[in-house]
């Protein structure tokens, strides 16, 4: 039996992540320091070490116990705040990572998969992207995400110079909506499913930003991914590793097609019950027409595929929000 390590394991995508491992048959150490997860986010059977990667004891704590491979999900996410906190992102996702590579290698742990974002990718000038599309990351997050991908390629380059073992693997995507389980939800103040949640619970319409883009009903179309099938997939990779199967060095989790904002909120008042009738607001500068990415290759070498539909995924996440409500 093998145990992984998931970093940011008590958040909302960690928590899921470590849910299957846990499923797989397979022994799941979480490290998080409860700063945007929860205690109750934790699946029963795996061993939470409370604290944060940037800290060398804490991760000598989490290391206690035989590790054969690491998901690293732990990291300040939220780009717009990147911004204005540039100097904490940096900290929290770069140094942390290199805290992190550092404790891997002390502890001889030598199969990573990386979180990462298709937020490297910035505005391209592409409506779907694929990997061989150049990064041009545009808010510190995104840079801090590769910067994190450059740290794993040298890592790989220097266990290779060493003749040690060292093999990694960098999932990219979007905007992970949707839950898997009742007990684990979104709880993002920036992510948009939880602020239309928001607005309809405070008697607020939903606010879409322009409807003058060209696409098919005007709004931006974006790629929105269930949080159940980003957390299958980042378990294939684990297990890819743990069978040295070839893999790539980055993989795109992506839907190819996309939805548009308006679909988005049209479903969302379908399944609560609320009348469709969001307000349009102006456009956001900068903000692309339509952006997604192409998840074939992932398809291909990790068995990705979208198994929710927008209805159900949208259902998920607000029988979460409603057992929260109860709980």
């Amino acid at each position: 039996m093998t145990r992984w390590l998931v970093t940011g394991g008590a958040g909302y995508i960690g928590a899921h992540v470590a849910n299957a491992l846990l499923g797989t048959g397979r022994e799941v150490t979480v490290v998080d320091d409860l700063s945007t997860g929860a205690t109750s986010f934790v699946p029963e059977g795996a061993r939470l070490v409370e604290g944060s990667i940037g800290d060398a004891e804490v991760l000598h704590r989490a290391f206690a116990d035989p590790v054969d491979g690491v998901v690293h999900l732990a990291g300040f996410k939220f780009a717009g705040v990147s911004v204005a906190r540039p100097m904490h992102t940096y900290r929290q996702n770069v140094s942390g990572t290199i805290e992190l590579l550092d404790a891997m290698h002390a502890a001889g742990v030598h199969r990573l998969v990386f979180s990462s974002s298709a937020g490297v990718y910035g505005t391209p000038d592409v409506a779907r992207v694929t990997e061989q599309t150049p990064p041009a990351p545009e808010s510190p997050y995104g840079e801090s995400k590769l910067v994190g991908e450059w740290l794993i390629a040298d890592a790989r380059r220097a266990a290779a110079l060493a003749d040690e073992p060292f093999s990694a693997v960098s999932l990219r995507y979007f905007n992970v909506i949707g839950s898997g389980e009742p007990t684990i939800r979104d709880l993002s103040p920036h992510n948009l499913v939880p602020a239309v949640f928001r607005a309809i619970r405070e008697g607020r319409r939903p606010r879409i930003n322009g409807d003058d883009f060209p696409t098919p009903d005007g709004t931006c179309v974006r790629d929105y991914v269930h949080v159940a099938d980003l957390a299958l997939a980042h378990v294939a990779a684990a297990a890819a590793l743990e069978a040295d199967a070839p893999l790539d060095d980055v993989y795109n989790l992506g839907s190819g097609t996309g939805t548009s904002v308006r679909e988005l909120l049209t479903a969302i008042a379908a399944v609560a019950g609320v009348p469709d009738d969001p307000e349009i607001g102006p456009r956001r500068a900068g903000d692309p027409a339509s952006i997604v990415a192409d998840g074939s290759r992932a398809a291909a070498d990790l068995g990705w595929a979208m198994r929710w539909s927008l209805e159900d995924t949208i259902a998920s996440a607000w029988r979460a929000e409603r057992f929260a409500d109860d709980a």
